[in-house]
């Protein structure tokens, strides 16, 4: 008895959705505006001129020359305060500890650095003899940025 009561409730609830999103669909289609004809497309000899011999913008900003001890100072001070805090120090290696924490629990476990060395050596080890060779250490080698040819 239940059921069908809850079931012709829920069915009289869905038919008065129904129509209200069609009452409210039919009165957008009644506002819309009428569909246009085709406008011709403008002549090729109407294209606009403007007189630009007299203007002139806002001068560039100056561009101070910072050392490059001020610049690294810069990119860890994010909160322009003059000030490096700890969390700002350490906001830069993040990155390399997200790579290393698998589990994602803010917790670098010794079996989550183990995994991500032993990776590492396998990586290197092309000839799969469990040593490194001078050579395959070599790869092992952090990598370095690119550095610029000339400071332009």
């Amino acid at each position: 008895m239940n059921r069908t009561i809850l079931g012709a409730v829920g069915a009289l609830v869905l038919v008065a959705i129904g129509l209200f999103w069609w009452q409210g669909r039919a009165q957008v289609e009644r506002g819309a505006p009428p569909p246009q004809a085709a406008v011709p497309a403008p002549a090729e000899t109407d294209i606009p001129a403007a007189d630009a011999a007299g203007l002139a913008g806002p001068p560039p900003p100056e561009a101070t020359e910072l050392t490059r001890e001020q610049q690294r100072f810069g990119r860890y001070d994010r909160d322009r305060d003059g000030r490096v805090s700890r969390n700002e120090m350490l906001s830069t290696r993040t990155d390399a500890f997200r790579k290393l924490d698998k589990d994602r629990n803010n917790l670098l476990t010794f079996e989550e650095w183990a995994v991500a060395t032993v990776d590492r050596f396998e990586g290197a080890d092309r000839d799969r003899d469990a040593e490194l060779t001078p050579e395959e250490f070599a790869t092992t080698r952090p990598k370095r940025g690119v550095t610029p040819a000339c400071r332009c």
